[in-house]
């Protein structure tokens, strides 16, 4: 009786730990999608030394073509990849509700794009994409510590925030000094407990930084 109740016991640890792995498997790949989404923003900053206005165009249809996409899945009318594209790539917390993400990535690339010139509105884009996207997928990945007040965001999120935002910064601007400091005020935005919308609040806050380095913005 003993040996049964101990196999019964092995069995169901064994289903409840393939059912925790295959949740997290499940939320690792959508978080993929999500920033596959988020490092495509990188090629803006191409697109804009060719023509900024028309990136600008380019920007705004998506944002305004996704939002009714995304209505008409709100109403229950399937649009063919689309509506399983934003149903796979939906966070839990999105469960029933329009998914905020690709509007305020859209808007947070125009912002960066109209409010700085170069090199700040290509640091803010890169920032946003790569700085917020690895983030997500080494927060989701290794996960560990979680900060305080975040809505649990990762330590180990922020440092790789952190290292991609400077690499970045380094490269651009080719002043360590700066490039860390850049760097750090994208990490702290980024784990701000601002849900979506730090898709627009890091772009933009961090090409504010980068026009107080440059000197452009007067203190």
């Amino acid at each position: 009786m003993e040996e049964m109740s101990m196999e019964r016991y092995g069995t169901a640890a064994t289903v409840k730990g393939i059912r925790r792995l295959s949740s997290v498997l499940s939320g690792l790949r959508g978080e993929i999608v999500r920033k596959l989404l988020h490092f495509m923003v990188a090629i803006v900053p191409v697109l804009a030394t060719v023509d900024k206005n028309f990136t600008l165009l380019l920007l705004a249809t998506g944002v305004i073509f996704y939002t009714i996409m995304e209505k008409l899945r709100q109403e229950g009318i399937y649009v063919l990849m689309i509506s399983d594209l934003t149903a796979f790539a939906s966070r839990a917390r999105d469960k029933g509700r329009f998914v905020l993400g690709p509007v305020t990535l859209g808007l947070g690339a125009m912002l960066a794009l109209s409010l700085y010139p170069e090199p700040a509105s290509r640091i803010a884009i890169y920032a946003l994409a790569f700085g917020d996207g690895f983030a997500s997928l080494i927060g989701k990945l290794i996960g560990g510590i979680r900060l305080p007040f975040t809505k649990g965001k990762t330590l180990a999120g922020s440092i790789a925030c952190f290292a991609a935002v400077a690499v970045i910064s380094y490269r651009i601007l080719g002043n360590p000094v700066h490039a860390l400091v850049v760097a750090l005020s994208a990490a702290v935005l980024e784990a701000l407990p601002t849900e979506d919308f730090d898709n627009m609040l890091l772009p933009v806050g961090t090409g504010f930084v980068v026009m107080l380095l440059m000197g452009t913005i007067p203190l």
